[in-house]
């Protein structure tokens, strides 16, 4: 079956490769019908993507008219708890048994594959259905390499030029677990785009983590994070050391912005997977907040000036070591400050503290928009890091997540 499928995969079109994947799953099982549904943009909602020859309309439609987009919010029922379970679900109906099979790949949820069969499955196929949701993430992460249409179907509102620049700053996949921790990051825009952005990256024994806040809003803010996480990225990938990054981003802000006022604010961390030492820069950025035990207490941190907003600004970094258990939370002043500062982030951090950090971030920007919307004077962006310890062990992982961390039925 998968050979199969990565076959057809590579011998269709980028646009019709996931259509490719399941059709072929279909014909194995005898489906009366299988679909995918991706997770939209906005995190409460999946889209079933459909493409429909010479016809245009539907809940959305392509520039071509016969794309069709079908917006399906989350409600709690079965489609929202296959996701947050990161388990199938087997449902009877008139029409036979629907299976609802996550899609993901290391812990990000990527969407939902969708089967109607004529029987109630067993063992074996919900094993063979699990595998082929499995490889219809990387099928997608592959595809949209190639094509717009999965970001265009997961757009459920239009961006402007700023959010469009924003979006390329944020990393590929905002989930990622590994045997030492999860991390997942959530950025809930302002209406006018606040220049917020998070970022990670994975080393063989480093975990590298960014959250900034370019000064403003609009296109020039989102010029500014360009900037900033341009010259971290840069600076990363040669090797330099967290103070060094910091020192040359000030320097690039300072020198290629196009005002003498423009900074970024930023928390700029990596975390030594063999010891759980996690070593932070706050460049005059609200500190992080170490969720342990029970209690919510923010880092303290050495403080430095923002990125850029003093010529030849020399920065001092801090630790912490990290303990099994423990639960790092980053935010932007957009979950703090102004109508946000009505929202009690200590009593939500340790409401959630069951919640895998995915849940746990899409919890915490609808607290933001239930205080301070439903349309955002500033970004809320939030990056939150669970600590395992074990660096070297391997997931218990099964079709993509690992089942033991994620969160239970709601």
């Amino acid at each position: 079956m998968v050979a199969a499928a990565l076959e057809a995969v590579e011998d269709a079109a980028p646009v019709d490769a996931l259509e490719a994947v399941t059709r072929e799953l279909g014909e194995a099982l005898s489906a009366r019908s299988v679909s995918f549904l991706i997770a939209d943009l906005g995190g409460r909602a999946l889209v079933r993507l459909a493409h429909v020859p010479g016809r245009a309309g539907g809940a959305s439609a392509g520039s071509d008219g016969v794309e069709q987009a079908t917006f399906i919010p989350f409600d709690g029922g079965e489609q929202e708890q296959a996701l947050r379970t990161q388990t199938p679900r087997v449902l009877a109906g008139d029409g036979g048994w629907t299976v609802l099979a996550p899609v993901t790949e290391r812990g990000d949820a990527i969407g939902l594959l969708e089967l109607v069969l004529p029987d109630e499955p067993d063992a074996r196929a919900l094993a063979e259905i699990g595998r082929t949701a499995h490889l219809l993430g990387f099928v997608v992460i592959a595809s949209r390499r190639h094509t717009d249409l999965f970001e265009w179907g997961q757009r459920t509102t239009p961006f402007n030029l700023s959010a469009e620049i924003q979006r390329r700053l944020l990393p590929g996949a905002f989930t990622c677990e590994a045997g030492a921790f999860t991390l997942s990051g959530w950025l809930e825009p302002a209406a006018s785009v606040g220049g917020d952005t998070f970022d990670y990256s994975l080393a063989r024994d480093v975990l590298h983590f960014s959250v900034t806040d370019a000064m403003g809003h609009g296109v020039a803010s989102a010029l500014t994070a360009t900037l900033g996480v341009g010259s971290l990225r840069n600076s990363r990938r040669r090797g330099l050391s967290l103070v060094e990054q910091a020192e040359v981003a000030s320097a690039a802000v300072s020198e290629h912005a196009r005002t003498g006022s423009t900074f970024i604010t930023a928390l700029l961390g990596r975390v030594d997977l063999t010891t759980g030492v996690c070593a932070v820069v706050n460049a005059g950025h609200l500190p992080p907040l170490l969720v342990r035990d029970g209690r919510v207490a923010p880092l303290a941190l050495p403080r430095n000036f923002p990125l850029g907003m003093v010529a030849g600004s020399t920065f001092d970094s801090g630790q912490v070591a990290l303990l099994p258990g423990d639960r790092l939370v980053m935010v932007t002043d957009g979950m703090r400050e102004r109508e946000a500062a009505d929202l009690d982030l200590t009593a939500a951090l340790l409401q959630a503290v069951d919640l895998h950090p995915r849940e746990v971030t899409r919890v915490l920007a609808d607290a933001v928009l239930r205080v301070a919307g439903p349309t955002l004077s500033d970004d809320a962006t939030l990056l939150i890091i669970d600590w395992y310890g074990s660096h070297g062990r391997l997931r218990s992982s099964s079709a993509g997540a690992d089942t033991s961390r994620a969160s239970g039925e709601r």
